[in-house]
Formats: C-alpha cells, structure tokens, sequence
C-alpha cells in the first residue's frame, strides 16, 4: 500500500512537471524537430538539397566528422541531454502557405516535435510559424528573406539568414562601388517580383532605396509566381531599354524567365537576382551556358574557402555524399540545423520555454561556421544581427564571387554579353 502511495505521488510530481519532465526523459532517447519545405512542386529540387543539407548536419551531429571545428560536429548526439540523437521528421509544404500552416500543427500535436525548422518560402514560413506563435514552439527559419516576419515581434520565432532589407541595401552598395571602382552606374533599372510576401516587400524596399539614392526605375513588374509563361511581362522590360534588371523569382520562373529573355532578346548590361531560384543547382544544370553572367547576392560560395577552411571541409562531406556542392539554400540550411542543436544542447531539456531561452542566448562565432559571416547572435526581434550578404556572378557555370571586392576572387563581367554574341 505504502508503494502504490509512492507511485501516486511521482506521477502527481510528473504532472505538475509538464512537458519538462516528460521531455527530458525522452530525449534520453531521440529530440524529435520537425522540418517543413517544398518538396514537391515547382521547387521541389531546392527542397531535395535543403532536405539533404539538413540529413547531412543531422548525421554529423549524432555520428560525428573527424576535423570539423563545428559545435556538436564530434558526434554523440546532444551530450546535454544523454547523448540524444536528433531525429528529424519532414513534412512538405508544397509552396502553399496554407498547406504549411496545416503541416507544422500536424508536427507539433502529433509528432511531438521539440522545435521546427523551415520553411524557405516567406509566405508559408509566415503561416506555419504562426501556427508554433499558437502553441508556443520555437521555430528557426534559416532560409526566407522576408524583414516582415521578424517585423512581427514573435516571441518564438528566430531567422539566422539576413533579410531583405540588408540585401537590397546590399544591392545599393555593390552599385556604389562598382560606381567608383569601374565607373558603371545604371542609368535605368527595372524590377521584375513575383507577387508572394517575399517579391512585393522587396519590391518596396528597392522602390524606396532608389528614391532615395537617386536611382531610376523605369519598369516595375510584380508578376503571378509559378507562371506558365512571361512573354508579356519581357516584352515591357525590353521596352523599357533598362539596363540593369532586378529580380527575385524562385526556380521555376527563373528558369522559365532566362528562357523568355534569349527568345525575346532582351540583354541588360546586367540581371541583379535576389538569390532564391538562381542559386539552385538545378538552374545552372538546366540552362548550362545560358546561366552564365547573372549576377546574384548570396550567403555562401564555394570559393571562399581561402577565408574559411570550413567551407571547403563540410562541402567535401556533402559533395561525396549527394554528388553535387552546396549552394546558398542548402548551406543555410545546414547552418540552420546546428544553430538549434546548439541551442537545445545548452537549453538541456526539451522544454519549450527553456530551449527558447537558450536560443535568445546563442552566440556563435564566424569561425563556426561555414557562412561568410561575423557569427550568430539574436536580436529582440529573433533577427540573427551579425549575417551579411555577398554577390557573386555565374562564369563558365561556376558561382564566383565577385563582392565585396576585398574578398572577390573574380573580377565581375559587366557588361554581359548580347545573346547573339556569346
């Protein structure tokens, strides 16, 4: 009788505990984050080498790779928390921010997920981790762009990538410099955005800079994303006589664009893209020398390895294992996994509150990671502050760097060649 009181009293204990004390006895065994991307539709090859990017951080930190100076990269699982092996569990959103929203309840209520990662589109990452606000989950979202969504003050939601606000001041910059470097300065710029949360707020956020800056917009076109085709919309650009587009499109309307523009003829002296689908692998793949000269801002490049010798390291793991490189997707995403791991290791428990504390407190140094960044500290908004973004430009199929100049390793090619002359 004495021993059944005792039962009483522990579960009456554990009770009161919550979900600390059931988390923590269950990662003894595995931390359970869901991770919420497009992985199939129109941009389900980004997805696959996000999904990929993640697999690889996931088997790094529970299995361990020899010489890699990356937190929790020694192997073991999470030494906080027993030795916990972090199991992750997909879901695919699809591109539809409704469909994601559905996605990281589902996780959250039934797979029991401590934390979700995701979800690269801004609009879906905009809905799903509306849904953890709800619940009281932390959400890491290493890929969207869109300065909305730390905007919005959440209390569980962090973003390690910079965001679109730093990357089109990015955009201004590079033309300042190239301005005084090599005495190119556009004299009409046109826009070309698809119509979701991510293309209209950087819509505005270039519209404005330009105003201010004294440069000249010529043409804005805001265009139907996933659209079966762009004649009409050429047509206006090449009209417009610009000679620097700006562009933020994911894969399926960056290819179909690139294709638009040789058939129509309409060459800028340069395409300035907003990273998304031209950084896939699966446009270099798809358009081989018709790639070539874009230029892109960036998070990562493959050759700024003589900077960090990570780079080189980690990419080499993911090259043997997925027979292609990292890209500025898949990198931040992988960034992204270790961040949270981290923060979970520190936190030691599986505890919402306390693992959301943890990640408030990260401060992760630059030479930790394979980002050409200073490192990764939050703000009061979840905004990582110590990103920074990069431009690099296709030539001969390969991403180089091409900005800042003090760590370029190409010279930029500017202006891109006619179609006809390449």
């Amino acid at each position: 009788m004495m021993c059944m009181r005792k039962l009483r009293s522990a579960f009456a204990a554990a009770l009161l505990l919550g979900p600390c004390f059931f988390g923590s006895a269950q990662a003894q065994q595995e931390i359970k984050i869901g991770a919420i991307y497009p992985l199939t539709g129109a941009a389900a090859s980004t997805g696959l080498e996000m999904r990929n990017a993640l697999e690889l951080a996931a088997d790094m930190i529970n299995n361990g790779a020899k010489g890699i100076d990356m937190p929790l990269a020694a192997g073991g699982g999470l030494p906080n928390l027993g030795n916990a092996k972090i199991r992750l569990i997909f879901a695919d959103h699809q591109g539809n921010p409704q469909v994601g929203a559905t996605e990281a309840e589902r996780l959250i209520m039934q797979e029991k997920v401590v934390a979700l990662l995701g979800c690269y589109f801004s609009n879906v990452t905009s809905t799903a981790s509306q849904m953890a606000e709800r619940y009281g989950v932390p959400f890491l979202n290493p890929e969207s762009s869109s300065a909305k969504l730390t905007q919005r003050r959440f209390k569980w939601f962090f973003r390690t990538t910079p965001h679109d606000d730093l990357f089109v001041h990015n955009f201004y910059e590079f033309l300042k410099d190239i301005g005084a470097k090599k005495n190119l300065k556009p004299k009409r710029i046109a826009l070309l955005n698809e119509n979701t949360e991510w293309g209209v707020e950087t819509t505005k956020i270039e519209e404005k800079l330009a105003g201010e800056l004294g440069y000249n917009i010529v043409e804005k076109i805001i265009y139907p994303a996933k659209s079966t085709q762009l004649t009409s919309e050429v047509q206006r650009l090449k009209a417009s006589k610009a000679d620097l587009l700006m562009q933020s499109s994911y894969l399926g309307d960056a290819i179909l664009s690139m294709k638009t523009y040789k058939e129509q003829g309409f060459a800028p002296s340069a395409i300035l893209a907003n990273d998304a689908g031209f950084s896939d692998t699966e446009f270099r793949r798809t358009l081989g020398k018709d790639a070539n000269y874009v230029l892109s801002r960036e998070v990562w490049a493959k050759d700024l390895t003589t900077q960090n010798p990570l780079i080189k390291q980690v990419n080499d793991l993911y090259a043997q294992k997925y027979k292609t490189d990292f890209n500025g997707n898949s990198a931040r995403s992988f960034t992204g996994l270790f961040v949270l791991a981290d923060a979970i290791n520190r936190a030691g428990s599986t505890a919402p509150e306390a693992i959301r504390k943890a990640l408030s407190e990260t401060n992760i140094p630059g030479k930790h990671l394979i980002m050409p960044w200073e490192g990764v500290k939050f703000d009061a908004t979840g905004q990582n502050t110590l990103g920074r973004g990069i431009i690099v430009q296709i030539q001969n199929g390969e991403f180089a760097t091409v900005w800042p100049f003090d760590i370029a390793t190409k010279d930029i090619i500017w202006p891109m060649p006619a179609w006809d002359k390449r």
